[in-house]
Formats: C-alpha cells, sequence, structure tokens
C-alpha cells in the first residue's frame, strides 16, 4: 500500500507528541500551564509558494507546577537573577515547508526558492519580570532537527494536496538533502502601557546551523483587559508561551484587542535560502535585511484564546538579479491554559 510508509512516520510523530504531553505536570487545583498551537499559511492569501506552511504545537507551566528536581534545575539556569521573578519552561514539536512559485513543475529551478522541509522538537525557558512598572518577558529557546526527506514535508504537503483537491506538488525529489540542525534563540519583551492601550517592543538573536540573524521591533495593541505579550509566530526565540494564567486571580474573564506591529531581522544565514551548511544543494541570493509587517487580532475568554496574524514578509532573496518579491501569510494561534 502506497501510504503504510506515511501512516508509520504519522505514527511516530503521534507517539512522541503523547510522550512529551504524557510528562507534563499533572493537573492541579489552580491552572499553571498551557497548551499552545500555531498553524501558519499563505492559503488566505491565495498563493502557494515560498513559506507554504507551518506547524508547532506546545507545552509549558510555571515552575512550581513542575517536580521538585526539575523546580531546582529552574533555579539553577536563572535564580542568579533573582527568586522574585516567574519562571515556566515548555516542550514543542514543529514542522516547516518551502517551495519555490510554480509546485507543478517537476524539473530543478535554479532561480527560484529551494524545496526544503525542516521537522523540529524543541524546548523554551521564560523568565516573566512583573516586580517593576514595566514588565519583562525573557525567553530563551533550542530547536533541534533536520532539513530534507526526513522533514517530512513531501509527503505531508502532498497528502494534504490531495485531501483539499490542490495541485499536486510535483517537485520535491530537488529538495535541500539531509542534514541535522539546531537553532538557539533569545528574545526579550518589554511591555508599556495599561490594560486597554500598550506597546510591546522586542529585541533578539538567533544562532544556529539552520538560521542566524538579529532582530528587533515591537507591537502596539488596543483592547481591553490586556495582559501577556501578545501573539507571536513560529520563528524561533517567539514565545511559545503565553507567559500570563488563569492562576492570576485578578485577571478578567474576557480579554480582546487589535494589534499593528513591524519586525526587522539582519539575516546572516538562512539554511532554506542558502542552502545545506555542511552539504552542496541549491541556493539563492539571500537578502541581508528583512522585515515583517503585522495586523491581527486576539481574543481570549476566560482559559482559551484565539489569535490571527497577517503578516506581510519583505523580499526575502533573488536569483540571477531578479527579485522574488514580498509575501501574505497568515498565523493563527491557539492557546488552552489548564
Amino acid at each position: 500500500m502506497r501510504n503504510k510508509p506515511l501512516f508509520r512516520r504519522s505514527c511516530v510523530i503521534t507517539c512522541m507528541t503523547v510522550l512529551l504531553i504524557a510528562h507534563a505536570p499533572a493537573v492541579y487545583a489552580e491552572p499553571s500551564g498551557e497548551i499552545q498551537i500555531f498553524i501558519e499559511n499563505d492559503f488566505l492569501a491565495g498563493t502557494d509558494h515560498y513559506y507554504s506552511n507551518g506547524v508547532k504545537v506546545g507545552f509549558g507551566a510555571q515552575a512550581d507546577a513542575w517536580p521538585k528536581p526539575v523546580q531546582n534545575w529552574l533555579e539553577s539556569v536563572y535564580g542568579y537573577l533573582g527568586k522574585d521573578k516567574q519562571y515556566e519552561q515548555g516542550f514543542f514539536l514543529g514542522q516547516n515547508i518551502y517551495t519555490p512559485r510554480d509546485i507543478k513543475n517537476p524539473d530543478p529551478q535554479p532561480n527560484d526558492r529551494p524545496w526544503a522541509g525542516w521537522l523540529y522538537a524543541g524546548w523554551a525557558l521564560q523568565r516573566l519580570d512583573t516586580t517593576t512598572p514595566v514588565h519583562k518577558l525573557d525567553t530563551l529557546e533550542l530547536n533541534i532537527g533536520v532539513i530534507g526527506p526526513p522533514a517530512l514535508a513531501k509527503e505531508v504537503q502532498t497528502e494534504w494536496h490531495k485531501l483539499i483537491g490542490a495541485p499536486e506538488p510535483r517537485g520535491w525529489d530537488h529538495q535541500l538533502p539531509t542534514e541535522p540542525g539546531f537553532v538557539l534563540g533569545y528574545l526579550r519583551k518589554i511591555k508599556i502601557g495599561d490594560e486597554s492601550v500598550d506597546m510591546i517592543p522586542h529585541a533578539g538573536v538567533t544562532v544556529g546551523t539552520v538560521m542566524t540573524l538579529a532582530r528587533a521591533g515591537g507591537i502596539v495593541r488596543w483592547g481591553k483587559n490586556l495582559s501577556g505579550f501578545g501573539p507571536d509566530t513560529i520563528e524561533p526565540g517567539g514565545a511559545v508561551l503565553q507567559g500570563t494564567h488563569a492562576k492570576n486571580p485578578r485577571r478578567p474573564r474576557f480579554e480582546y484587542y487589535l494589534f499593528a506591529g513591524l519586525d526587522v531581522r539582519a539575516v546572516a544565514y538562512n539554511a532554506f535560502l542558502d542552502g545545506n551548511l555542511f552539504r552542496s544543494s541549491p541556493s539563492v541570493d539571500r537578502e541581508p535585511i528583512v522585515y515583517d509587517l503585522r495586523v491581527g487580532v486576539s481574543v481570549r475568554y476566560d482559559t482559551t484564546r484565539i489569535s490571527l496574524t497577517q503578516i506581510r514578509r519583505s523580499e526575502e532573496f533573488s536569483a540571477n538579479g531578479i527579485g522574488s518579491g514580498s509575501q501574505t501569510f497568515h498565523s493563527f494561534n491557539f492557546g488552552f491554559e489548564f
């Protein structure tokens, strides 16, 4: 049966997810953690190319919800910064899919973005400081995974296109070859404002064999009962956790806001454009500066949050002097606190 390999691989991914969740902290009488689901796609923009799809699923909990040995370890990592801060850690799985503009072409396309997939597991550690009027959120995130056929991008996109009746992607034989990789990202967010209007500037750096960049930007939010530090995207260093919980008895049950923002990145290396780090592979001319314009809306009722972000990304590459143009895609974020 042709789909047996895909079925087996799907079972492996499912089992990994179950094992991660099985090792999550027990649910206490007071909520102490959250589950986050991110889905990014360019479908609503009417395209199917470049950054074609991204999925990230994870869970996290505050330090006091984990077993005592884990709490001691967290204190050893961030303890020297003071015990009056709040700590949280989480684990997640994710996959990104990248394609050229013409997915129906089975031939090599050296003048367009390479076919590529990235499958990874990760860990995030956050420190929330609310001891001053300006709240701060530090996020340290580590991703470890694989580029190439083991990332299952071909199988996922092909089967999904069959299901929805979309054109068959025919060029996956030319994707980036197999190579393990890692990404370590750090991001700091600062919140300035009140419960109706605030600004959240951010800055961070990401290093690794998959991506190396520095970033800065921020968002402005307007709404009611603003909490947390705003929605993130899948990119490394973004807070896979929200840093706020229903455990706070003073937080209102209903929250909503509109937001707009900018994220600027100085990119030194991007495997999905520059090609593999250790192996010969397709590549294009990467733009050193890339920016995202973001607008969106977020709504939370009690312990459930839904956010939608539209992202307009500037030109990321060119080939033989021909630019790729910008891209628009959307990011959905579903959060469930427990």
